[in-house]
């Protein structure tokens, strides 16, 4: 199923041409986890759809990288679930699976729930202060991106939400873990191609959110967003079943 999400190889041929922009982000020492974040980057932001196959001659070639460099850059990607290597056809870019989803939903529930538990009751230091800031900022970029009825950038803005709320936890090691599974998660919704209908209703929510935390209430933050996180699971996970059973 996977190579057939992706349209044909002149729209990869248009995917793979905007990355001689990248270049120069490789500097002198390139090396393959540069080249693994750019392609993050691209896989997340939906220039290789779900099911694209990624040509090495291409890309190597766009990014000025050698063939064992792009291997182990294909191969960290592979790691983190974004990629598969199919015997004798190549690299793909993931597509996820229902059941993917659903473990996706599992570990967001846990990870971003113990974040803002985490807090306890307020007020909060300089370095929760901040974070909150950054959740805040997350929340008026989605306000803005729904009023100009910018899809993706709402979807961004979304990500950088729950990427913020994570970061209320400190913690280096679960930025990391959360950084992966949301490149998996916005796989899905690419695969959907319709961010206005899986976030914009979110809106009202994530301000609740953000306005608990700021009023140092984290057992209401939280109980709001283990409210949204369920909702949000059972929303898409249907719509995405439907999905892919029509291919």
């Amino acid at each position: 199923m996977s190579g057939g999400v992706a349209k044909n190889d002149q729209g990869r041929l248009t995917e793979v041409s905007g990355l001689e922009r990248d270049r120069p982000l490789l500097g002198r020492s390139s090396t393959a986890e540069r080249v693994a974040d750019i392609l993050r980057d691209r896989i997340t932001e939906g220039y290789f759809p779900p099911g694209a196959r990624l040509s090495e001659e291409s890309i190597g070639g766009a990014l000025g990288v050698s063939r064992n460099t792009l291997r182990e850059a294909f191969r960290l990607l592979t790691h983190e679930r974004l990629l598969v290597h199919e015997l004798n056809r190549g690299v793909f870019v993931r597509v996820v699976t229902v059941e993917d989803l659903e473990d996706i939903y599992r570990v967001r529930t846990l990870v971003e729930c113990a974040a803002v538990r985490g807090l306890g009751q307020g007020p909060y230091g300089a370095g929760v202060t901040e974070a909150i800031a950054a959740i805040e900022a997350a929340v008026q970029a989605g306000e803005a991106a729904s009023a100009d009825r910018e899809w993706q950038a709402l979807s961004t803005a979304n990500i950088r939400f729950h990427q913020g709320i994570v970061a209320l936890a400190g913690s280096p090691r679960t930025d990391e873990l959360m950084r992966g599974v949301l490149a998996e998660l916005r796989l899905v919704f690419h695969v959907m191609a319709d961010p206005r209908r899986f976030h914009a209703p979110y809106l009202t929510r994530n301000r609740q959110i953000v306005e608990a935390l700021q009023a140092g209430d984290a057992a209401e933050a939280e109980r709001l967003l283990l409210s949204y996180l369920e909702d949000s699971r059972s929303q898409l996970s249907g719509a995405y079943a439907q999905r892919i059973a029509e291919g």
